[in-house]
Order: C-alpha cells, then structure tokens, then sequence
C-alpha cells in the first residue's frame, strides 16, 4: 500500500444523535463507518466523551457521582460491537473516549482504537479538567503513557483534548517523530475549541507532522455535566509551501449542533510531503529541539 497520501475521516459526533438504546448507538456508528469506507477512508476518528449518549438511555435515579462507573459498564458492552464495524467494514476505528475502570475503585477517560489488523490501543487522557477530577461528581484519575503505534507503514499516537494543549507531550514525542497525532474532544464553548483546535495546530508545527483533532457538538438527553457542547473537525499540518502555507490541511467550522448539525470531514493527510519536509525539504525546522541546556535567568 502507498503511503503518499492517507485518507481518514473525522465526525463531530452531535450528542442527541445517539439513539434512545445501545442498538440505536451502535447501528449510527455503523452508519459513519460505512460512510467513511464510501468515501475511500482508512480510519475513522470519533470524539471524546461519545459514551455521554449512553445518559439517553439512562437508569432512573441514577446520580451524577455514579454516571462514570455507569457509563464504564455500557462502554465493556458496547465497545466490542464497534471492534465488530471494523472487522466487517475493513475501516479502522478510534471509537472516541469513554470511561474505563482501572482498578482499586478508580476510572480514566479512555480512548480506544480498534486496528483493522485486529490490535486494540489505547489512551488514557492525561491532563484533566477540574470538572473530570471533582470529587463529588465524575472523580476520574489522569493516565500515565503515551502510545506510539504504526498503522498502514504510518506512525501515530493518541491524545485526549486537553493534552494537546500541553507543549510538554509534543516534546516528548518529538524524538519518536509520530506521522500522524489523534485526537478526540469534547468542549462546552467556543473558547474551549479555540484552545484545543488552536494548540493541535501548533502541535503540527513543532512536530512537523498532521494533526486530526474532532469533537462532540449538541448535547444528550439525560446528561447533568455537558449541556452544550461545540466543535468542529480539522486536520492540521506544517506551514509550508507545499502544503498551502497557514498549516491547514481541511476544516469544518465550529458549530452547537443544536440545529441537528453533524459535521463529517474526510480528508487526505500528505504523509509523502511531510517525510519530504522532515528530510530536509522544511523552509525553517529545528527538529527534535529541546530547552534542557537552556538557563532561566530573573533579571
């Protein structure tokens, strides 16, 4: 398989989309799987947080510190049907975050890949909101790693919405020089998707490589954390020549998906050009840069 050109698809999951059952949920992922395999894409990324359409479906009297561990339970009975699209569609899929239980009582916010190979990765979100890390409500514990896999001859890796806000990631990444970087998110503003979508940009630039970064838009019935949720998707790219100079590769505006909005974007990541500018062909690239032997002085 070539590995010029990649084709991937980023849906902006609307939250009231989800159906009123766990069928429901799984037969409209089946429906943007098999759309991403008729426009020619090799993967799919869902957002963060899809588990909050399982609220629609909602026990009575279930109480806000008891939804994570709740959604945890549907996510062990859900996720292996959606490990079932892609064996049957070929497509491979980030199945978006949901909660995941890791033991001794605790929960993280987990997103899982499912390979059309039949590996399954994941991530565990690692810089936290206050809200995910309130005691009284979500109580959820950050991760600890950052997976790089290779997907179609291309590297990539996995981050959760506000880790792609943390410069730090990128650096560590950086030496491993991932391709390709995904990322699922959910934001309640449009301050909130500025930050993400504005940071995942930068990531491309520090790392020379694409960034695809989708989120959540609407709201489920049942839910008491995310009344509004508002995104978009994009993928990201170097600022350079040959790619179009403002480092953006293809986007959807941001929308509430009040209105019953769904974006879906499918687009070519231009793996060939970036090797090319990592090779020596960038107007100005450092490389894997670090600050250690640099000294911060007060004057």
């Amino acid at each position: 398989m070539s590995t010029n050109s990649y084709s991937i698809a980023l849906c902006a999951l609307n939250l009231g989309q989800g159906g009123k059952t766990a069928g429901d949920f799984v037969a409209a992922i089946a429906r943007h799987m098999g759309r991403a395999r008729e426009a020619g894409a090799r993967l799919l990324v869902l957002p963060e947080y899809i588990s909050e359409c399982f609220l629609a479906w909602r026990p009575e009297g279930l109480s806000p510190d008891g939804e994570i561990a709740w959604m945890a339970g549907e996510a062990d009975r859900i996720l292996p049907q959606l490990r079932e699209l892609v064996t049957r569609t070929g497509v491979s899929l980030v199945a978006g975050s949901m909660p995941h239980a890791a033991g001794e009582g605790r929960f993280t916010n987990r997103a899982t890949a499912f390979l059309h190979d039949g590996r399954t990765i994941h991530h565990d979100k690692l810089a936290l909101t206050p809200d995910e890390q309130d005691r009284d409500t979500w109580d959820l514990y950050p991760g600890d790693a950052v997976t790089l896999f290779e997907l179609d001859g291309i590297r990539m890796a996995m981050l959760i919405c506000l880790d792609v806000e943390m410069p730090a990631l990128s650096c560590l990444m950086a030496a491993e020089a991932p391709e390709l970087l995904l990322v699922p998110s959910m934001t309640s503003s449009l301050a909130g998707y500025s930050r993400v979508f504005g940071c995942a940009k930068a990531r491309a630039v520090e790392l020379m490589g694409a960034v695809a970064v989708c989120g959540t838009v609407g709201s489920t019935p049942g839910t008491t954390q995310n009344e509004e949720t508002v995104s978009g998707a994009a993928l990201y790219l170097p600022c350079e020549p040959g790619l179009g100079y403002d480092g953006i590769g293809a986007a959807l505006p941001p929308v509430d998906g009040k209105g019953g909005e769904e974006p879906f974007l499918v687009v070519d990541v231009p793996i060939g050009e970036i090797r090319a500018l990592r090779a020596g062909g960038a107007e100005v690239w450092p490389g894997n840069w670090r600050a250690d032997g640099v000294a911060l002085r007060k004057a």
